[in-house]
């Protein structure tokens, strides 16, 4: 069996959840497409046998950077699993979304999901979903994955796939304003290493003590949990509200 994973993951989290949802279909013939750090440049045909999409949340929709390389993929009619990652709060319409979206770019949906990952504003002091993909959320995609082939193996001599029920509400949610703010750097702690620009996926980060352009950052945090010297910092009154109101554990959910 042919696997083709593709993700948008700044923070590793959607990667984490395609990849276990991958072992989980047993197979070693696997292709991995990273859409997190550049757009491919030319369209992507997909022709696997299944294809694996995963991205994360923000506000209740897919990645807007996210879902602009998506338009570089495209299926013939393809067997594929969306899944999208959030930060413990709700995904809302993000599923729907991506599910929508790769239905009108040539997928057949098999079987979906929405698991938890750390939330981009997170902190060791007031952490929301810390740590997570945790062991036990990938024992969970390992199994969904495993359950997703069951279906493919069931059904793949029909020429249509039952598609699974997906939740959300079409017109999608509309997302807020985009706030203006973007991590700052310390540079008393700055160690000048680069790693901030070069993890950034938008490539908003620039200057030797590390500047954030407010217009290109996407706010995902990427630069500020992967600082060696913890010196880039985002402030923001949302982390306090997400660690009062959204620590509750959430599980991951799956249709077929």
């Amino acid at each position: 069996m042919q696997l083709h994973l593709v993700y948008f993951s700044p923070t590793h989290t959607s990667r984490t959840i395609g990849r276990s949802i991958a072992l989980g279909c047993n197979t070693d013939n696997i292709t991995e497409t990273d859409l997190t750090y550049r757009p491919p440049g030319q369209p992507i045909v997909i022709q696997a046998d299944i294809a694996i999409v995963a991205v994360p949340v923000y506000g209740g929709r897919v990645a807007e950077t996210a879902m602009e390389r998506l338009q570089w993929i495209k299926g013939q009619q393809t067997p594929v699993i969306p899944v999208v990652v959030y930060g413990n709060r709700d995904y809302e319409d993000a599923l729907l979304e991506l599910t929508d979206h790769l239905k009108n770019t040539g997928f057949c949906p098999l079987a979906a999901a929405a698991f938890i990952g750390e939330h981009s504003y997170s902190r060791t002091d007031m952490p929301i979903a810390g740590g997570r993909p945790d062991a036990a959320d990938q024992t969970a995609a390992i199994t969904f994955g495993c359950k997703a082939v069951e279906k493919w193996n069931a059904a793949k001599q029909k020429t249509v796939f039952p598609e699974p029920h997906i939740p959300g509400n079409y017109p999608y949610k509309i997302k807020g304003p985009k706030t203006p703010a973007a991590p700052v750097t310390s540079s008393e702690k700055c160690i000048q290493c680069g790693i901030c620009s070069e993890v950034c996926p938008t490539e908003a980060i620039s200057g030797t003590i590390p500047v954030s352009d407010p217009a290109l950052c996407i706010k995902c945090c990427a630069c500020v949990k992967e600082c060696p010297a913890e010196a880039r910092i985002f402030n923001t009154p949302y982390t306090a509200m997400l660690f009062e109101k959204c620590s509750a554990r959430k599980e991951p959910e799956t249709w077929f």
